[in-house]
């Protein structure tokens, strides 16, 4: 089942001339294919698709900032020598305007690098359009953020910071397609979570359309079925956006 309700994708200017690319989010909870999808469409369906993966995973990034590598190479380094290490007895703490110092300045770097990483991948995908070219996002910052940094309550000053970012000054998806299915068929592929927090993502997704003002490009695909079925679908979909423009 397919539940459409957007607009034909406006037609832009590109590189000498010639007709701009669009992009299209592939949104959804842990084990709804989208990165099987969004390969699929890059390889098997004829359309001019580049794929940018659009989301926190450094294993799944196909594009992203040296600085990013190196702050991940530095916490798992962190981590494993926490792991290892002796305890120190006697130990003093530092004294708590240290403790607070520090904290503010690593949220404050760590948010510094999370805005420029965004900025850069969006810089990949305007080169990527220029050319004519249809990228296809797995996953998307505005997406998999909104329930925590823009509509989240008690949030710190760092989140409230990039939830305004990514509302009001981050580029939007023209198309959105969320690869829906119920918690037990996403348990079931991926054994991630527990059905109760992905029925709350879910209800995120299915409710983000009007809560981020994307109703006019939003369109959500049942993605229960097999996923040559889905490819299909959403392969349509992309067609029609890149017709009516």
């Amino acid at each position: 089942m397919t539940a459409r309700r957007f607009a034909a994708v406006p037609q832009r200017e590109g590189h000498a001339g010639g007709r701009r690319g669009f992009t299209v989010a592939l949104i959804g909870c842990d084990g709804a294919g989208k990165t099987t999808v969004a390969r699929a469409l890059e390889r098997a369906t004829g359309l001019p698709v580049r794929y940018l993966y659009m989301g926190v995973s450094a294993e799944s990034s196909n594009r992203q900032l040296p600085s990013t590598r190196v702050a991940h190479a530095i916490k798992r380094r962190a981590a494993a020598t926490r792991r290892h290490a002796p305890a120190e007895a006697g130990r003093a703490p530092r004294p708590h305007g240290v403790r607070r110092a520090c904290r503010a300045g690593r949220s404050a770097l760590r948010l510094a690098n999370r805005l420029a990483e965004e900025w850069y991948r969006q810089l990949i995908a305007q080169a990527f359009l220029t050319r004519g070219s249809i990228v296809v996002f797995d996953r998307h910052f505005l997406a998999d953020y909104h329930a925590f940094d823009v509509a989240g309550a008690g949030r710190p000053l760092s989140r409230r910071i990039h939830g305004w970012m990514l509302m009001h000054a981050y580029p939007r998806p023209d198309l959105v397609v969320l690869l829906d299915a119920p918690p037990e068929v996403l348990f079931a592929r991926k054994g991630e979570g527990t059905l109760a927090s992905l029925a709350r993502r879910r209800e995120d997704y299915l409710g983000l359309a009007d809560a981020a003002g994307i109703d006019r490009s939003f369109a959500v695909v049942s993605a229960t079925r097999p996923v040559d079925a889905v490819v299909a679908d959403v392969a349509t979909i992309v067609r029609e956006a890149a017709t009516g423009r």
